[in-house]
């Protein structure tokens, strides 16, 4: 059974740290030294090879580097002299499999030296926690040396949990206590109480403080204060404001009633109900739908649909996604066309942003990625400055996965270890600077059929071979794909007799003939009707649930409960 360490806050400042070695690892413990205030010295040889990051430290004058061996007495003469040149604290980043590392461990604990020896718990005295650090909040973990990177991922889930302001709270609610105290103490000379989590609330904490109650008033606020950072919601906390604080000791200033109290009947300046009405109504989701097979969609974006108050969704989102929400969800579908695209997209933030306001769940559906051609930074950067947490799920791009889907390895050893990613369309319809012609590399244009013609020869304007293999792919996924296998020299004539089908992509280069190829040389192009699909892939059970939970979606069926 592991023994519970003991976990404590220390004050580093100006204490001296020993770091032993001049590894990546030291460059770390330099730096987690230097945050907390602390002055880190290396001991290295001369010969040592030092990290960069470390090296950098020590240029910049931040860490003072020892160029020698470790001796014994640079534990009691290095340090600062109110402790009489004993060294703070020692880390060694070497290993504890090592004779060196065990004797310095051993000689910590004669002197007491606090000491930690990297990946031998069995030598340290202190081990470091993975810390979140938001201003005066630290949030703590350790796995008592079981497990660093395990401590590190509850860490970050920890982390994630809590309300971004939280630490900026923590500094405000912690001045209102402090001018609270003063105030009811201003003639007295004592300290402030010492605060401990391991000490149980008085029988009086949670009593209601009346008038009657003459010895309790000098404290009331003090004990106001402690309970609403025990009860209330942190993201209520974490909305309080510089102004509340003036505004909650202020009005305590002019009134030492009990009356002037904050309450939850919001009597007083600190009130629950109007610190609330200030967080954002309403919450954006920002979504990829994928290239267009409903099977294709993540189980978040899934569970977005399913929940959204109002959907706003791009022109080209498939028939199979939109049948997916459910019948009650107002949807509206993008008017873009020609001439009419930024008045349309202006159109769709508008409309997100009042259903924001009536505090709706408002999903921005959009196809493939949202961050790929999509605009998704665009419409994040105009709802996060109404005042709204935006939430991006990514969604499969068709950039990868349409070429998949047509059999075309946009990676394949000998043949291509680079894939581009262009537009074949710039701002306001502008031509966009083409791609210098590399054998080694396959490229994929999206948005580029509508003026596949102009790209073509401006390919060729900076030397393209006309045989390069390509490959147009439209509406992937869905039951009616197409490709269309050529080379740059037909593809254009094979697009204009064979119609087109939007929406589509190009993708050119020599990975478009690995695994399928146009036939003789006399064929110019090769046409490839329809997609299989995933059905192959679900037993009968499968299928027929899968079926089920999508006339549920469409509201088709009653649940059963």
């Amino acid at each position: 059974m592991t023994v519970p360490a003991l976990l404590t806050a220390v004050d580093s400042t100006n204490h001296v740290h020993l770091i032993i070695g001049s590894n990546p690892l030291a460059g770390a413990r330099c730096n987690r030294s230097i945050e907390g205030g602390a002055l880190p010295k290396v001991i290295a040889p001369p010969t040592a090879t030092v990290h960069y990051g470390l090296a950098k430290r020590i240029e910049e004058g931040k860490v003072e580097w020892m160029q020698k061996d470790f001796e014994d007495s640079d534990l009691t003469t290095l340090g600062r002299e109110e402790v009489d040149r004993y060294v703070d604290a020692v880390f060694i980043t070497s290993g504890g499999k090592t004779a060196p590392s065990t004797h310095i461990s051993s000689l910590c604990r004669r002197l007491r030296i606090p000491v930690n020896v990297a990946d031998a718990p069995n030598l340290c005295t202190f081990t470091l926690l993975s810390t979140h650090t938001s201003g005066p909040l630290q949030v703590g973990v350790t796995t008592s040396g079981k497990g660093c990177k395990l401590a590190s991922r509850i860490r970050r889930e920890i982390a994630s949990a809590l309300p971004a302001e939280l630490g900026p709270a923590v500094e405000r609610l912690g001045s209102m206590r402090r001018r609270i105290w003063e105030e009811d103490h201003k003639n007295e000379d004592l300290d402030m109480d010492i605060e401990d989590e391991d000490v149980g609330q008085d029988s009086k904490f949670n009593k209601l403080v009346t008038e009657a109650d003459v010895e309790a008033a000098r404290t009331r606020r003090m004990r106001w204060l402690s309970q609403i950072c025990e009860y209330w919601p942190l993201r209520r906390l974490a909305s309080i404001t510089d102004a509340d604080v003036d505004a909650v000791l202020e009005a305590y200033s002019q009134d030492s009633r009990l009356s002037s109290l904050p309450d939850e009947q919001n009597k007083t300046p600190l009130s629950p109900k109007a610190i609330d009405a200030r967080r954002p109504k309403g919450k954006i989701i920002l979504a990829g739908s994928g290239p267009g097979h409903p099977d294709l969609l993540t189980n978040l974006t899934l569970k977005a649909i399913r929940t959204a108050d109002f959907v706003l969704a791009d022109k080209l989102v498939p028939e199979g996604v939109l049948d997916l929400i459910p019948r009650r969800t107002p949807v509206h579908i993008a008017r873009k066309f020609p001439g009419n695209a930024e008045a349309a997209q202006q159109e769709l933030l508008s409309l997100g942003l009042a259903a924001l306001e009536k505090g709706q769940t408002v999903l921005r559906l959009k196809q493939g990625d949202p961050y790929l051609y999509g605009r998704g930074a665009e419409e994040f950067s105009y709802f996060r400055s109404a005042g709204y947490e935006v939430l991006v799920l990514p969604g499969i791009t068709s950039a990868l996965s349409a070429p998949l889907f047509a059999k075309i390895p946009v990676t394949h050893r000998a043949v291509s270890d680079q894939v581009l990613i262009c537009t074949g369309t710039g701002r306001k319809g502008a031509a966009p600077t083409p791609p210098l012609y590399q054998a080694n590399q396959t490229v994929v244009f999206l948005m580029s059929l509508h003026r596949l013609e102009a790209l073509r020869d401006s390919l060729f304007d900076i030397d393209w071979p006309q045989d390069t293999p390509c490959a147009v792919i439209e509406r992937a996924s869905c039951p009616d794909q197409r490709v269309i296998r050529s080379t740059l020299e037909h593809i254009c004539a094979a697009v204009e007799e064979e119609g087109s089908r939007p929406p589509g992509l190009l993708v050119v280069g020599r990975a478009c003939e690995v695994l399928e190829q146009r036939g003789s040389d006399s064929q110019k192009w090769l046409v490839e009707e329809g997609f299989v699909g995933f059905n192959g892939l679900l037993d009968g059970a499968a299928q027929s649930s899968l079926e089920a939970l999508g006339k549920e979606f469409r509201g088709e069926k009653e649940i059963e409960v």
